[in-house]
């Protein structure tokens, strides 16, 4: 795990950590409200960096080695490829041109 995702996950501990409960409760408020604002970003870059890694030349990186790469399913970095955002239940079939 990256130093500075470890960091974000010790953050949010600390804020499940809030004694009072009006406190914590005001802590989640403030963080899910800047986590909405952030996660359309955050995806887009992610995104971005698949998307390098699948043009590079003269050849693509596969998509398991960007799956070991951001420690996700080889699956996901596909959705990732394509934009999908959904859940899995709802995933389009591979080849699909209905949607």
């Amino acid at each position: 795990m990256t130093e500075e995702a470890q960091r974000v996950i010790e953050a949010m501990d600390a804020v499940e950590a809030i004694a009072d409960p009006e406190q914590r409760a005001q802590a989640i408020s403030e963080v899910l409200a800047d986590q909405a604002a952030r996660a359309k970003k955050w995806r887009e870059d992610r995104r971005q960096f698949v998307l390098e890694q699948r043009a590079k030349k003269p050849k693509p990186v596969s998509y398991r080695k960007i799956a070991a790469m951001l420690g996700v399913s080889l699956r996901t970095v596909q959705d990732i490829e394509t934009g999908y955002t959904g859940s899995g239940k709802d995933r389009p079939r591979v080849g699909d041109t209905n949607g």
